[in-house]
């Protein structure tokens, strides 16, 4: 038995690396082109260093856990949220509305509210708190 020491030349090219370098680069271009967010246009005002001496009514409605609304402490449907809110609105129409969303309420109870301000066009504000606090 004869053992062929010559070595034969290869007459393939392994194309495996390139097709998983193609894959990922892919993968990522669908990535990259599909998270575009989709939401709420919203200009940002630009803070001032001026005081202001005017004196506006401010609404603060609070969204809990399980959904609810308060409006200054005081519970209310959408509804009467939107009556009260009209009324405030034709007594000062500079009013502002902030808006208190609880971290553990689903999504869609604190964008119902941004788009009644919306709808109603009244100013609103968001009213966040510290990482950590």
């Amino acid at each position: 038995m004869q053992i062929s020491t010559e070595a034969k030349p290869y007459d393939t090219i392994n194309v495996t690396p390139m097709l998983d370098l193609a894959y990922v680069l892919l993968v990522v271009f669908i990535l990259m082109t599909t998270a575009s967010v989709q939401g709420l246009s919203i200009t940002m005002p630009k803070p001032s260093n001026k005081p202001s001496t005017e004196k506006h009514d401010l609404k603060i409605v609070q969204i809990t856990p399980e959904g609810s609304l308060l409006i200054n402490g005081v519970g209310v449907s959408m509804a009467e949220l939107e009556q009260q809110l009209l009324r405030a609105k034709a007594a000062d129409a500079q009013m502002s509305v902030a808006i208190k969303g609880d971290g553990r309420s689903q999504y869609a109870h604190v964008v119902a509210v941004v788009d009644l301000c919306n709808k109603l066009q009244v100013n609103m504000g968001l009213v966040t708190a510290k990482i950590g606090t």
